[in-house]
C-alpha cells in the first residue's frame, strides 16, 4: 500500500514538472496570435494581394487628419504622369495659401506672398513635413481651386474602389481650421472621413500605381527652399531623427492628428519579402503623438510574425480529375491542361497545405457538350484556377471582395484541326455506332 501511495505521489510530482514547463510555452504561443490595438480602429493587409492579416471596426467611416493627404499625393503624381503638370513648373502662392502657410499651429513651410515655388518643392514638403499650404497649393495647380480639386478627390476616390469616404479638403485639417476659406460646398464644421479599410486601399493603390511615393516618403530630413527644417512625422522611419520608435522596414507613409481624428498612422514596410500597409485611426495613449507608433508596432510584428508570403502552386500545376479537356474537330480528341504562373499566396505560418485548388474553365471558351473546339493554340488561355482554404482557422479575406488571386489556365500543347477526311470518318463512324447501339437495343427489347 506505501508502495503503491510512493509511485503515485511520484508520479504527480512528475506531471506537475510537466505541466509547469509546458504552461509557459502555450502562453507565449497564444500571445504570438493574438493582438489588442488599443484605437478606434485599424487594420493590416498585405500590400500585393489586398490580404487582411487584422482588422478593428474597419468599416467605419472616421476622421482620418492629414492621412488625406495620401489623395492628394496620389492626384499630384498622377497629374505629373499624366503630362497635366511639371516638377519644375513654379507657382506663386493665393492668397489663401499664404494665410494658411503663416500658421504655426499647423504643419507648414512657411510660403512667401511673392514667393516662386516648384511643384517638387511643395509636393516634398507635403510629403516629408505634411505642411498644409503646400497641399493647398498644389491643389491649386492641378484644379485652380481647392473647391475643384475634393471635386478629383471624391472622383477618384470612387474610381479606386473606395466606399466609405468623404473629402471636404486637400489636407486634413478640420475645415474650422481653414479661417472661413473651406472649399465652396462643404460645411465649416467638416473634416475628411474614411474607414480604415478605404484608407489601406487608398494607400495600396498609391504605392502599387506610384511606387516612387516611397523615395519621398521614406526622407527623414530635408531642408526647405526658404530654410525650414522639414523634419518627417514619421517616427518609425529607421534614420529618424526622433529616437526611440525606429522600426526596421518602415519608408511610409503618412501621419495625421487633429481633435476630432485622435493619433493616425498610416505605415508600410518591408521584410523577409513581405510588403504591408497598416492602418490605426485615434489610437489611445498617454502621449497623442506616440500613441500611433507604439500601436503600430504591434501590428506590424503581428504581421510580420505570423504571415507570409509563399508560392503554394507552382506553374504548370494542374489539378487531379480536371487536367485535361475534351476537344471537338482536332486530330487529338483531348488537351491537356496547366496553370500558367505560380500561385502565391499570403497564409498564416503553418498553413502551406491548407488550401486546395480548382480549375475554373470558361464557358464561352466550350460547346455546349464541355468540349474545346479545334485549332487551339499552345498556352491558350481557357480559365482560371482559385483555391479555397481547408484549415482549421478562418479563412483570410481581402480589402476588395473578389480580388483574391488567381492565375490562368491554359493549354499545355497546341491541338490542330483535323481534316475534312479524319472528320467525316469520324462522322461516319459516330453514326454506325449510334445506328448499332439503337439496333442492340431494339433486339435486347425482343428477348
Amino acid at each position: 500500500m506505501n508502495n503503491k501511495r510512493t509511485k503515485f505521489i511520484v508520479f504527480l510530482f512528475l506531471f506537475t514538472l510537466i505541466v509547469t514547463a509546458i504552461s509557459p510555452l502555450r502562453t507565449a504561443s497564444a500571445a504570438e496570435n493574438s493582438i489588442d490595438v488599443n484605437a478606434s480602429s485599424a487594420i493590416i493587409i498585405e500590400e500585393s494581394t489586398g490580404t487582411i492579416l487584422y482588422g478593428k471596426n474597419i468599416d467605419e467611416k472616421l476622421p482620418v487628419a492629414s492621412m488625406a493627404k495620401v489623395m492628394t499625393e496620389y492626384l499630384v503624381l498622377e497629374a505629373v504622369k499624366e503630362g497635366r503638370i511639371k516638377w519644375e513648373q513654379t507657382y506663386t502662392p493665393s492668397e489663401y495659401v499664404y494665410k494658411i502657410s503663416q500658421n504655426k499651429e499647423y504643419s507648414n513651410v512657411p510660403l512667401r506672398q511673392d514667393g516662386s515655388y516648384t511643384v517638387k518643392e511643395l509636393y516634398e514638403a507635403m510629403a516629408i513635413y505634411s505642411a498644409n499650404g503646400a497641399a493647398i497649393g498644389l491643389a491649386e495647380i492641378i484644379s485652380g481651386t481647392e473647391t475643384n480639386f475634393i471635386k478629383l478627390m471624391n472622383e477618384k476616390a470612387k474610381e479606386l474602389g473606395l466606399t466609405n469616404y468623404e473629402f471636404v479638403n486637400a489636407t486634413g485639417l478640420e475645415n474650422g481650421d481653414l479661417m472661413g476659406m473651406h472649399p465652396e460646398g462643404t460645411s465649416p464644421d467638416a473634416e475628411n472621413k474614411l474607414s480604415a479599410r478605404d484608407m489601406a486601399l487608398l494607400s495600396q493603390k498609391l504605392i502599387q500605381d506610384f511606387p516612387e511615393v516611397i523615395e519621398t516618403a521614406s526622407i527623414a530630413k530635408k531642408t526647405f527652399k526658404e530654410g525650414t527644417e522639414m523634419l518627417n512625422w514619421n517616427w518609425m522611419l529607421p534614420d529618424s531623427t526622433i529616437k526611440g520608435y525606429e522600426y526596421e522596414g518602415v519608408d511610409g507613409l503618412k501621419t495625421g492628428s487633429t481633435n476630432k481624428a485622435g493619433s493616425c498612422f498610416t505605415a508600410t514596410a518591408t521584410k523577409n519579402g513581405m510588403r504591408v500597409v497598416a492602418v490605426v485611426m485615434n489610437a489611445k495613449g498617454e502621449n497623442l503623438h506616440s500613441a500611433r507608433f507604439l500601436e503600430m508596432e504591434k501590428m506590424l510584428n503581428y504581421g510580420f510574425n505570423n504571415f507570409a508570403v509563399k508560392e503554394i502552386f507552382p506553374a504548370k500545376y494542374q489539378v487531379e480529375k480536371q487536367s485535361s479537356l475534351p476537344v471537338v474537330k482536332g486530330k487529338e480528341k483531348s488537351v491537356s491542361i496547366q496553370t500558367k504562373d505560380p500561385l502565391t499566396l499570403v497564409i498564416r505560418n503553418g498553413d502551406e497545405k491548407a488550401y486546395k485548388a480548382k480549375f475554373n474553365i470558361n464557358k464561352d471558351k466550350l460547346t455546349k457538350n464541355g468540349e474545346l473546339t479545334a485549332p487551339l493554340k499552345k498556352g491558350e488561355t481557357v480559365g482560371t484556377m482559385t483555391v479555397s482554404y481547408t484549415g482549421n482557422g478562418e479563412a483570410l479575406s481581402f480589402i476588395q471582395e473578389g480580388k483574391q488571386p488567381q492565375v490562368d489556365v491554359v493549354t499545355e500543347v497546341a491541338v490542330e484541326k483535323a481534316n475534312w477526311f479524319v472528320l467525316s470518318m469520324r462522322a461516319v463512324g459516330s453514326f454506325f455506332s449510334g445506328l448499332w447501339g439503337t439496333i442492340t437495343d431494339t433486339v435486347k427489347g425482343w428477348f
